[in-house]
């Protein structure tokens, strides 16, 4: 069936190894993979729980984690959440979580009673926000930092287990030897002022990995959180290719069921199209118009790229896309399958949609 997502389990593997190299034997970090880009899909997910490679399996949602933590618990996996828990969900952080990523004190005390009540010690990390300003305490406000770690060591069923800092995904602030510097200066801080040792100084995602073949990763930072530079092979920061890896782990198949001959413009008042967006179209004169059956309901359009260059995507709603077939070689008809590389937010909504199918090259 179609439309159907073709995941390259091989290639996968590849990129694994290659980021693990460049993470762990260059850099010296810890390795954590972060499973919610490709929705935590179960062969994906078994591939990193077998690999020795893999220090730590991650996501943002609590529910794919529940999935795939007995998986990663036996392979010496530890997991952890990467949202910030909502108050509603501190039952099953719990139990499904190992090391969760925290700011707010009113959460942490309620990780800490559902954990005294679960009879366990949880971990958590505090997140420390260097200026992209998604989660985390603000890194200038030193008292609101030490609010919440000694609020986590005042709590005899929470153990603090370290700090990290997101970067790029929100303000798109680039990680630097200077920001990422000024988290290893804050977990200093901590250990002499409370004397203590942290397990994790984690500098960040994809969009630091950079920083390693630079040679500008500070000391101290000792792990990172990798999704997209695994699934598809780059860092985040300047997408530039990461060496060892490729960018075609996921193809999108999807089926034409519709190939017409028509005008390049709307006949009649322009108005908004089914998302509220006011479209505007070029001129090409008459077109050959192949409609597939997939839209923006099941992924991104703006994140997929034909395999044939000859092909253009024109638009499309939430259940077709408009491709521009005119200049193809290839003499297309309704039936045929065509193929798209995916960015990262294709992949996300493809995986994550029950619409498309997956099938797996081993």
């Amino acid at each position: 069936m179609y439309p159907k997502l073709v995941v390259d389990l091989k290639k996968l593997q590849g990129n694994l190894d290659a980021v693990a190299e460049i993470t762990k034997d260059h850099g010296g970090c810890s390795l954590m993979i972060v499973t919610k880009g490709m929705c935590a899909d179960t062969e994906m997910c078994r591939m990193i729980a077998a690999d020795p490679k893999v220090d730590f399996m991650a996501d943002s949602r609590v529910k794919n984690i529940a999935g795939y933590c007995d998986m990663a618990r036996k392979q010496g996996k530890k997991t952890v959440l990467l949202r910030i828990p909502m108050h509603a969900e501190v039952e099953d952080v719990i139990k499904y979580v190992d090391i969760s990523f925290n700011s707010e004190i009113s959460t942490l005390r309620l990780l800490d009673s559902a954990a005294a009540k679960a009879g366990i010690v949880h971990n958590v990390v505090l997140m420390i926000d260097l200026g992209d300003l998604r989660e985390g305490i603000f890194f200038k406000n030193e008292d609101l930092i030490w609010e919440a770690v000694e609020a986590v060591l005042g709590m005899k069923n929470l153990n603090l287990y370290g700090i990290a800092v997101n970067l790029t995904c929100y303000g798109a602030i680039i990680p630097k030897k200077d920001n990422l510097s000024q988290l290893v200066e804050i977990a200093s801080k901590i250990e002499a002022k409370y004397d203590i040792k942290l397990n994790m100084v984690s500098g960040g995602n994809s969009s630091s990995i950079y920083l390693i073949d630079k040679g500008e990763m500070p000391s101290g930072i000792n792990n990172l959180r990798l999704g997209e530079s695994f699934l598809l092979g780059n860092d985040t920061a300047y997408e530039t290719d990461l060496p060892g890896t490729v960018g075609d782990t996921v193809v999108l198949q999807a089926q034409i069921v519709e190939l017409k001959e028509k005008p390049s413009l709307p006949i009649g008042e322009v108005g908004v199209d089914a998302f509220g967006q006011k479209p505007y179209y070029e001129d090409r004169g008459i077109m050959k118009r192949a409609i597939i059956a997939v839209g923006k309901q099941d992924t991104d359009l703006d994140s997929m790229t034909p395999r044939d260059p000859q092909m253009e995507i024109m638009g499309g709603s939430s259940d077709h896309t408009i491709l521009d077939v005119t200049h193809c070689d290839k003499n297309y008809k309704v039936g045929d399958v065509v193929e798209f590389e995916l960015g990262y937010g294709g992949m996300l909504k493809t995986a994550t949609s029950p619409y498309v199918e997956k099938e797996y090259v081993k």
